[in-house]
């Protein structure tokens, strides 16, 4: 049985604070290997770039990390499931549980916040452990257990917001080759 760490999220785009994520609970964490998994569609409604988009951008940002660290199309298999209306984490943990997966799940402690919001994140959490990493400028809740590290302060939303005014440089903020795969596509642009 192979331990997995899922790293969900939108990826909209992948950032170098993902990438160090990914290796930090892959050197101290009991898993075997950590996906990426990209959510199909945003279960709150965000805006997204195009789902193969982000998959193609998570497997650039994980190519890096080594063969432990992968990008999984389980949220576009789900997707195709009949009267499918939204990604729920629940449904993805009893999917790749079901494939003989056993499962943590790596949030940030801006996601705890919005725990209520989840469906089902009782049994989301029973069946998937917690994996919990610091982001600057969010408290843990109290009785959550967390890493000890603070993932850097870099977000999608920053950096789609300086991708799309025309910043000169986010080199610092994302992969070379999620970069240039943005570049390429002309992502982001206003």
């Amino acid at each position: 049985m192979t331990r997995v760490a899922l790293f969900g999220g939108s990826f909209n785009p992948p950032h170098v604070a993902h990438q160090l994520v990914a290796l930090y609970v892959l050197e101290t964490q009991p898993v075997d290997e950590l996906w990426f998994v990209p959510t199909y569609s945003h279960p709150f409604g965000k805006l997204l770039v195009a789902y193969e988009h982000r998959i193609a951008m998570c497997e650039l940002a994980a190519a890096p990390l080594g063969l432990r660290v992968r990008t999984s199309r389980a949220e576009a298999e789900l997707a195709e499931r009949p009267g499918f209306v939204a990604s729920h984490t629940l449904d993805l943990v009893d999917y790749l549980a079901a494939q003989g997966h056993q499962l943590r799940l790596v949030v940030g402690t801006d996601i705890l916040g919005d725990a209520a919001k989840w469906h089902r994140w009782d049994d989301v959490v029973a069946r998937a452990p917690l994996i919990v990493v610091g982001r600057a400028g969010h408290r843990l809740p109290s009785g959550s257990l967390e890493t000890g590290v603070t993932m850097p302060e870099i977000s999608a939303t920053r950096v789609r917001d300086l991708l799309a005014h025309g910043a000169p440089d986010v080199t610092g903020l994302v992969p070379r080759d999620v970069l240039r795969y943005i570049a390429q596509h002309n992502l982001y642009q206003p």
